[in-house]
Order: structure tokens, then C-alpha cells, then sequence
């Protein structure tokens, strides 16, 4: 057996962590904006995505459960659900493209799956966002 053979090492993840350059890679950040060799952790990447799904759980519980069934208990107007449904919407929005931009710049191994997952939720969100614009012009 060879000494060089005896003195590899495995490297860690830290060492082993570089911006991929792959083409599909470079379009993404462009298209985030992200600025070149600035980077972010894993664990900022998770706190932004847990902070990503409770707005838009947030949403989803004042949408379905307290605008249909407290508020009319309690004898506050019905037409309100739209305007609230819209602002909370686009937080939840806005605070979902700031979680996918912190997977990328933490090059985190699961952001294509994140970035899809996201966008199906950004793009039932513009959705209805449309529907609660629709209802409030109406």
C-alpha cells in the first residue's frame, strides 16, 4: 500500500461546498439576483423557510377557518375576508421568494426541490390573489 494512499482524508461539507456552474445554476441566480460569492447557511436557508410556511399557513387558517366561521359568529362584516386574504397573500408571497433566495445563496443540496415546491405554492397564492382582487372590484 502506497504512504499517499494512507493519507487521504475525506473532506467535510464545508470543504466541499462551492457554487455549482452548471448553466441551469447561473440562470437562477441571475434571475434571484443574487450578488456573486456572497453566501448563507444552511440553517439561515431552514429559519427562512419555516418563516416562509408559517405566514402562508397563517393564511390558510385565517382564510378557511376564522373569516368563514369566527367572524360571522361574532357579527363583523363578511366583505372584509378579500382585502385581508390579499395582504396576507402577498406576504406570504414575498416571504416565500426570500426563502427560495436564501437556498440559493447557501447553496443548499435541495433547492431545485425547494424552488419547485415554492413556486407551485407562489403560484396558487397569485391565484387567489386574483380571485380576492376580482372579489374586491366587484
Amino acid at each position: 500500500m502506497s504512504a499517499a494512499a494512507d493519507t487521504t482524508t475525506t473532506p467535510s461539507n464545508d470543504e466541499t461546498r462551492t457554487q455549482s456552474n452548471a448553466p441551469s445554476d447561473r440562470f437562477m441566480r441571475r434571475l434571484l439576483r443574487l450578488p456573486e460569492g456572497k453566501t448563507s447557511t444552511a440553517a439561515e436557508a431552514r429559519s427562512a423557510f419555516q418563516k416562509s410556511i408559517v405566514i402562508t399557513a397563517f393564511r390558510c387558517i385565517v382564510m378557511y377557518l376564522v373569516l368563514p366561521f369566527v367572524l360571522p359568529i361574532v357579527g363583523v362584516a363578511s366583505g372584509v375576508g378579500p382585502a385581508i386574504g390579499l395582504t396576507i397573500g402577498i406576504l406570504a408571497i414575498i416571504a416565500i421568494i426570500y426563502s427560495i433566495r436564501r437556498f440559493w445563496r447557501a447553496d443548499h443540496h435541495k433547492r431545485w426541490h425547494y424552488t419547485i415546491f415554492a413556486t407551485v405554492i407562489i403560484g396558487f397564492l397569485i391565484y387567489l390573489s386574483v380571485k380576492d382582487i376580482m372579489d374586491l372590484t366587484s
